[in-house]
């Protein structure tokens, strides 16, 4: 194979790989949401351990903090499961 030809081949592999994972990401929301979570715990877990008065270690707000983002996130979903049933 010439080097332009073999370019072409692996910009089109390159391609394909890049679609195959757009549309993975398009019907698999959960990886995305579990990112945005622990992007906002970053915010989150400091205020705990400020608000605390470093009594409670980094971990240990690092742990209040995803657990308070999953209670929060459980009582919405139950709050729509609840109040709109006809889309679950």
């Amino acid at each position: 194979m010439k080097p332009v030809h073999l370019r072409r081949a692996i910009a089109a592999q390159v391609l394909e790989e890049i679609t195959e994972i757009w549309y993975q990401w398009r019907r698999q929301k959960l990886p995305l949401y579990l990112f945005l979570a622990m992007c906002f715990n970053l915010v989150v877990a400091p205020l705990v351990y400020a608000a605390t008065g470093e009594e409670l270690s980094r971990s240990q707000s690092w742990g209040l903090g995803l657990l308070g983002l999953t209670t929060l996130g459980l009582s919405i979903y139950l709050f729509f499961v609840m109040f709109v049933p006809e889309k679950f």
